[in-house]
């Protein structure tokens, strides 16, 4: 390969947090409650972009829940999602594998058809809950749709929210459809969704203590997905609910910054209701806290100094903020550069808690405890695809590759994060290994589905970027 640009060391205080870290990691975790193993509560909010919160960088508003979250633990600052769409990141959390391994991988979006997560294929929540924890889903699922798939046929004991991709915040409709359930039995009850997934986890806390069985708690939010609503705009709603075409709507005119800004403002007052919670019950100190997003930011999102926008696979399409409290592993207020994807979450909270993979389905993801406890992991390559314009990427180091619509180019996403110079030309021997690595990838995968429904770009930068129209 051609001499590059090295990649930035790690910082002394990320070495010095690392080498604390890694101690605490080998004296095992949560020494002061011998034999118990850590809970997880894993937030997950819904598009929401890498700057989206004031500790990323958002500068119009300030998330002090989430910004306090990450001065007490690891803020990752190359966290990826597994795709640039919500189903697929998904498939890739729930099963610890690239999604484009299972049909249900290849809806980008989900679609009508009976396209699932099969219940026969392990996941994060069956192979917890076959260590002995109780599994909640709490929020979204859109995974597949009764009666062949479901949260309570894929290892959750308990479910409690929609099914689907999105809905309103206050009708539970989406299309003119209610999606609202509690485990297979559609319920109505009125109420703002980002703080009704809260409330209802918060019962499920309350209940977990009570029952002192270890948990994981998948909360997956919906904000701040569209429709752009927030906390005060049922007239919103109402006035939605009477358009012919509601969806078409949303993507014309709908929401503004303001509208955007109080999503996210309740999102992180909500999660901090959670958290207070956590601590009110005496169980903060073993439960590990994970927040971070699906893929990267809408219309109203800040991805700076990324470019592009959910379903691009450039880095604002897919680089997520990812933040983790793990008492006695990571420490307080530090940052790492190490490279995680959705992906990870799996082989990392089944290994904690003392569990083994599937020998039949193993993950393509890591451990990244090392990582959560400020040490360097071992260089890996990561891989994207996305049907939409012949879309390809694959990042090894601080190289990226990508394709799309017929273009191809080689980027330094350390040093270029806006991804503006083709260095293919410059250095062509690290451009070829990362095209061939991405071959050699793809060829283990399923082809993509030509039947799979399909979205379109949301138009943010590939005009300047590719003279592309949507």
């Amino acid at each position: 390969m051609t001499e590059r640009p090295k990649t930035p060391g790690i910082t002394r205080r990320t070495a010095i947090a690392g080498a604390l870290g890694t101690a605490a990691l080998a004296a095992t975790s949560f020494a002061h409650l011998p034999g118990r193993r850590p809970n997880f509560l894993f937030i997950m909010a819904d598009d929401l972009g890498y700057a989206d919160l004031s500790c990323y960088g958002r500068r119009d508003y300030e998330t002090p829940v989430l910004d306090g979250l990450a001065a007490q633990g690891t803020k990752f600052t190359h966290a990826y999602a597994n795709s640039a769409v919500c189903t697929a990141t998904r498939v890739a959390l729930a099963t610890g594998r690239y999604q484009y391994r299972l049909p249900i991988g290849l809806e980008e979006p989900l679609g009508d058809r009976n396209v699932g997560l099969p219940p026969s294929h392990p996941t994060i929540a069956s192979l917890l809950r076959d260590q002995g924890y109780a599994t909640s889903l709490i929020g979204k699922w859109h995974l597949g749709n009764l009666p062949d798939f479901g949260p309570l046929k894929s290892g959750y004991d308990e479910f409690w929210g929609l099914r689907g991709g999105g809905v309103d915040y206050f009708s539970h409709d989406f299309a003119n459809t209610h999606d609202l359930w509690d485990g297979e039995t559609e319920i109505h009850e009125t109420g703002y969704m980002t703080e009704m997934l809260a409330e209802r986890a918060i019962e499920t806390l309350e209940a977990r203590q009570r029952d002192r069985r270890p948990f994981l708690m998948s909360l997956h939010f919906t904000a701040p997905h569209w429709p752009w609503e927030g906390p005060g705009d049922q007239a919103e709603s109402e006035r939605l609910a009477t358009l012919p075409d509601p969806v078409a709507h949303i993507h014309y005119d709908g929401g503004d910054m303001a509208t955007y800004a109080e999503m996210v403002l309740s999102l992180d007052t909500q999660v901090g209701r959670v958290l207070a919670k956590l601590s009110e019950l005496g169980m903060d100190q073993d439960t590990v806290v994970v927040f971070t997003s699906d893929n990267g930011g809408e219309r109203f999102s800040d991805v700076w100094p990324f470019t592009g926008r959910k379903t691009e696979l450039l880095e604002g399409g897919l680089r997520i903020p990812a933040i983790v409290r793990w008492p006695g592993v990571s420490m307080p207020g530090t940052e790492s550069e190490q490279q995680i994807m959705s992906m990870d979450w799996l082989p990392t909270f089944v290994a904690a808690a003392g569990g083994a993979q599937d020998a039949g389905h193993p993950s393509d993801g890591v451990d990244i405890r090392s990582a959560i406890a400020g040490n360097a992991m071992a260089e890996r390559p990561l891989f994207w695809r996305f049907k939409n314009h012949g879309q390809e990427a694959a990042r090894i180091g601080r190289w990226k590759y990508l394709k799309i619509a017929g273009n191809t180019f080689l980027f330094d996403v350390v040093a270029d994060p806006l991804e503006r110079a083709n260095l293919k030309d410059r250095y062509p021997d690290t451009y070829a290994e990362l095209v061939e690595a991405w071959q050699a990838w793809n060829a283990t995968m399923l082809p993509n589905d030509p039947d799979a429904p399909s979205y379109g770009f949301t138009g943010s930068m590939l005009a300047d970027h590719f003279g592309i129209d949507n």
